[in-house]
């Protein structure tokens, strides 16, 4: 399994989409959920996403301090907050959803949608996953849970997470639909991935490189934020190896036999 999902790794030249979607991640993502934030604080003086970052992570001392800085605070944010400020980085997300909608392509060994039909379906997926984005953070992070609750809403908050990369072959590659059944099944490989791998190495790992750039202050917050983008760029790449390897495996041999034809 772990041989095959290289080679398609290889196949579909995922250290190139990896950067993309680091790049992407970092210029798109990020911006808008900072955003969001603001809004849900009601662009409140006192607030501050990093001081969320900081509380999350169990950050302190000098990069504590840096992440704090960095971000500044949501009033801040409150002139971005219009129609033509958000506008501005939701159609940076439209180069993002082609990208990842090509790329599951290639990895499901599907023909790729048109350019249009990639637009419109990569802007659906777009909203759908900043729609997961926040009824997962809700879930685990919004409730104050501490103790032997904290692992039961970790385990709900993985409930959103199989629906969208579930569901995100359906709407990003051709004929995706195919083989119901096992598509549960692919959308594990995104639950095992994005949340639990990715998740935990968030918590556990990301303190530590945000550290590492302590002395560079508040820019190096923002290389920290970029390198960690491209470690869920690469785990994007692989979910989508990982998945279209999964389907073809659970899958009726006919129902994979047509899909590759239909591949041409």
């Amino acid at each position: 399994m772990f041989v095959a999902i290289g080679r398609r790794f290889v196949e579909i030249d995922g250290a190139t989409y990896g950067a993309l979607m680091a790049i992407e991640l970092f210029t798109t993502v990020l911006p808008l959920m900072i955003l969001s934030f603001g809004y849900f604080s009601d662009f409140a003086s006192d607030a501050s996403i990093g001081n969320l970052v900081d509380r999350q992570l169990d950050l302190t001392g000098a990069t504590e301090e840096n992440v704090r800085q960095a971000f500044g605070s949501a009033d801040a944010l409150r002139s971005t907050w219009t129609v033509l400020g958000l506008a501005g980085f939701l159609i940076w997300g439209i180069p993002m959803a082609i990208t990842v909608a090509g790329m599951f392509a290639k990895a499901w060994r599907r023909e790729q949608y048109s350019i249009l039909e990639r637009l419109w379906r990569g802007a659906i997926w777009f909203v759908v996953y900043l729609s997961m984005l926040i009824v997962r953070e809700r879930i685990s992070f919004g409730i104050n849970h501490k103790g032997l609750l904290e692992p039961v809403f970790f385990a709900l908050s993985l409930v959103p997470v199989w629906l969208f990369w579930t569901l995100t072959p359906v709407l990003l590659v051709r004929d995706g639909a195919r083989g119901k059944r096992v598509l549960a099944e692919a959308g594990l490989a995104g639950v095992l991935i994005d949340g639990v791998v990715l998740a935990l190495a968030t918590r556990l790992i990301f303190p530590y490189l945000l550290a590492g750039w302590t002395s560079f202050g508040p820019i190096g917050v923002a290389m920290g934020l970029m390198t960690w983008c491209a470690v869920l760029g690469y785990g994007w790449v692989t979910i989508a190896c990982f998945s279209g390897v999964v389907w073809e495996r659970s899958a009726p041999l006919p129902t994979v036999m047509q899909t590759q034809t239909d591949e041409g």
